[in-house]
């Protein structure tokens, strides 16, 4: 039996909807959730039991991120499912980002800040939205979630369970703009956990109504305050609906002289460094770092983290002074891949240049823009690198910053070393997947290496002393070799808090 037209339509709609959901590593189940439909739901549109709903391919569009593909597959559907009857009206995509038609809220701008005050923190969060849908718009959903040790998440839990977080101490303060008058917004509470609070914000006060009407834009601005000793040294944002513009701000005491830094992760991409550095300027006696991202997909999690150098005390009961956390977590947190994971012992892949020259380059570049990052948590006075597989990446390519800061990094694509003296000595190394430690490794005096250029040709350098060291160590980890195993056998790693040469280059 010949299928219809109509049929057609809806078979096409379920194998892309397939096609990207297999394509993000996503179950069923999983996507379900996340679209908050029943679980069985999407299996029985996949399995042609269930004709899709302009509802069911708004969400599926925008979680998938399909570029449109899925919400196309529906428009075709849709068309022949009224070819009798008058189309429905639909509006234009919203311009500067692919939208679906009637998709609800967009969040124009967003600019989260987080403030440091004498008692904890203070958070402000001010979005423009613009109301895409065909429904007015009357309520508005907040979270509130903390995590006082963010690396240890039993010991935070603890924490919360004995100091649960209360509606009374948030002190939540919210408003709707209008021009230059501000329209106070009442609020209901929807969750309440220890750790977590979800909030409706209300588009209406004891006084009037104000929904958002579509095809209309309005500001909100919300803030709440959580004392010192239940928020952890982390700001976290999550992209819930699309989403422009957002930003995020730490204002922070310069007296503690803070370090801070940040990391990423979407529904593709494991956790990573933030694609962009995060910039400071000072104001007075305040450090204010400043992060903004274009476009960025649903449900990308935006964190930032930071320390505090200067301690105002030892106490272990001081709140300050617990935000101090391993070496190791703050890579991790970073976006660095630490040792124990498969990645690191694996020998790394080739490139085909000059076919994978922009692959080559892209990779560089955010190989060197991660080493920027990192001199903001640490001096490396002796120089530094670090190979694709530590930010999760399986090329053969890595970056040397030498310890001359002026001097420019060096480059390494598919490198060989094809010779090294025989003369050698042992010198203290550290790695950015095991930052915990410091180890004795024996490396030579002198090393040359062969690597490719952009255009797929080959040169050998010569590399001497630190320089030889550094690119020793970068070129074992395309190998899938740690410092670890160049160590003499019985030599023990020396715990980085009793590592005395840090800030003090190699001698040679």
């Amino acid at each position: 039996m010949t299928a219809s037209p109509l049929d057609r339509a809806a078979d096409l709609f379920a194998t892309e909807l397939a096609r990207h959901r297999t394509g993000r590593g996503l179950s069923k189940k999983q996507l379900a959730t996340m679209m908050g439909f029943d679980p069985s739901y999407v299996s029985h549109v996949e399995g042609r039991r269930h004709r899709p709903t302009e509802d069911f391919a708004r969400r599926a569009e925008a979680v998938l991120e399909a570029s449109g593909a899925i919400w196309q597959r529906f428009c075709e559907y849709d068309e022949l499912r009224h070819a009798r009857s008058v189309p429905a009206h639909r509006e234009p995509p919203s311009p500067g980002q692919w939208m679906p038609p009637g998709t609800g809220l967009i969040v124009e701008r967003e600019l989260a800040t987080l403030i440091h005050t004498p008692d904890g923190y203070r958070c402000v969060i001010r979005r423009e939205l613009y109301n895409a849908g065909t429904e007015p718009v009357t309520r508005y959903l907040a979270r509130v979630a903390v995590d006082r040790y963010p690396s240890d998440p039993g010991r935070s839990n603890r924490h919360h369970r004995e100091h649960p977080l209360t509606f009374a101490e948030l002190q939540l303060h919210a408003v709707r703009e209008e021009g230059q008058e501000q329209e106070p917004m009442h609020w209901r509470a929807k969750h309440d956990r220890d750790a977590f609070k979800e909030i409706w914000l209300l588009f209406e006060n004891g006084e009037r109504r104000f929904p958002l009407y579509p095809g209309h834009r309005a500001t909100i601005e919300y803030s709440y305050q959580v004392g010192r000793e239940k928020w952890g040294p982390w700001f976290q944002r999550a992209v819930r609906l699309p989403t422009r513009h957002l930003a995020v701000r730490l204002n922070l005491p310069t007296g503690l002289d803070p370090q801070v830094w940040g990391a990423e992760t979407s529904l593709s991409a494991e956790e990573g460094p933030l694609r962009t550095p995060v910039s400071r300027h000072d104001e007075d006696d305040r450090a204010i770092f400043d992060w903004s991202t274009e476009d960025p997909p649903l449900n990308a999690r935006y964190r930032m983290q930071w320390r505090f150098r200067n301690q105002p005390g030892t106490d272990p009961d001081d709140p300050e002074a617990t935000d101090r956390v391993r070496a190791s977590e703050r890579m991790r947190a970073f976006g660095i891949v630490q040792r124990g994971a498969d990645l690191l012992r694996q020998p790394s892949r080739q490139f085909d240049l000059p076919r994978d020259e922009q692959t080559a380059r892209d990779l560089v570049d955010r190989m060197t823009a991660a080493l920027a990052r990192l001199d903001e948590l640490h001096p490396f006075s002796k120089g530094v690198g670090i190979a694709a597989p530590q930010l999760g990446l399986a090329w053969a390519a890595a970056v040397v910053r030498p310890p001359d800061r002026s001097a420019e990094p060096v480059v390494l694509l598919n490198p060989r070393v094809v010779d090294a003296s025989p003369d050698t000595d042992e010198q203290y190394e550290g790695c950015l997947s095991f930052f915990d430690h410091r180890g004795l490794v024996p490396r030579p005096l002198r090393l040359d290496v062969e690597h490719a250029r952009w255009d797929g040709s080959r040169i050998i350098t010569s590399f001497e002393f630190g320089m030889a060291r550094l690119v020793a160590h970068e070129v074992d980890h395309l190998e899938g070799r740690l410092y670890v195993d160049r160590m003499a056998p019985g030599v023990p790693l020396v715990p980085v808090e009793e590592y005395r040469e840090t800030g003090h280059p190699w001698r040679y």
